[in-house]
């Protein structure tokens, strides 16, 4: 087996393990011993590729995001050009966002909990940068295919919307939160935005 092959296998066994310990455990009561006697692994050879169980967290966050762009990406390489395809892939992901047991919602409140730690603090500086970033591109690449108006500022329209989606998320992990304004709701107001802006460039040709 490659090198890198055998990298990425061993990084999918500790992700998928960690996540399994999330879903029972919470982020809490995990320790790397958890993380060693289910995965079979030895401590040399985890600490080979992460020197806590933070990384594995990061990592944990990172996937479903860029799981998100694929999704979105893979409705826009196949010529859609339209506005709904891609669309509901977003949709999907914000949606999931909402429950209380979702794991990355989990890994986000407690990440946030240990931004003391240099490698946490750079990590959520660059998750929340990278969510606001494809945001952006999402935007942009409905522009592109006409289904989504140029006169809509991508960068402060995309930032915007991440913001909106990382306080439902946070408000998820607080416990008995009145949500009044819920995913759904979310979903509706960035549809509404992005594609009345294309109805208006419609109107106006």
């Amino acid at each position: 087996m490659k090198q890198e092959d055998r990298r990425q296998q061993t990084i999918r066994r500790l992700m998928d393990t960690t996540k399994e310990l999330i879903s029972e455990k919470g982020c809490h009561s995990i320790t790397m011993q958890d993380i060693m006697s289910r995965s079979g692994m030895s401590k040399g050879s985890i600490f080979h590729y992460v020197k806590s169980k933070n990384e594995i967290f990061i990592w944990v966050l990172q996937e479903r995001l860029e799981e998100t762009n694929g999704s979105f990406m893979k409705e826009v390489e196949q010529g859609r050009r339209n506005f709904e395809d891609p669309m509901q892939e977003i949709e999907k992901s914000i949606l999931a966002y909402e429950n209380p047991h979702d794991i990355t919602n989990k890994v986000l409140l407690y990440l946030l909990g240990k931004e003391e730690d240099p490698l946490v603090a750079e990590a959520l500086t660059d998750y929340y940068d990278r969510s606001a970033y494809l945001s952006k591109m999402w935007i942009e690449a409905g522009q592109k295919h006409g289904v989504i108006a140029e006169t809509v500022d991508a960068e402060k329209t995309g930032d915007m919307f991440t913001l909106m989606t990382f306080g439902l998320r946070i408000r998820s992990g607080i416990p008995q939160a009145k949500a009044v304004f819920q995913a759904e709701d979310l979903t509706a107001f960035i549809r509404e935005r992005l594609a009345s802006s294309a109805r208006r460039k419609g109107e106006e040709s």
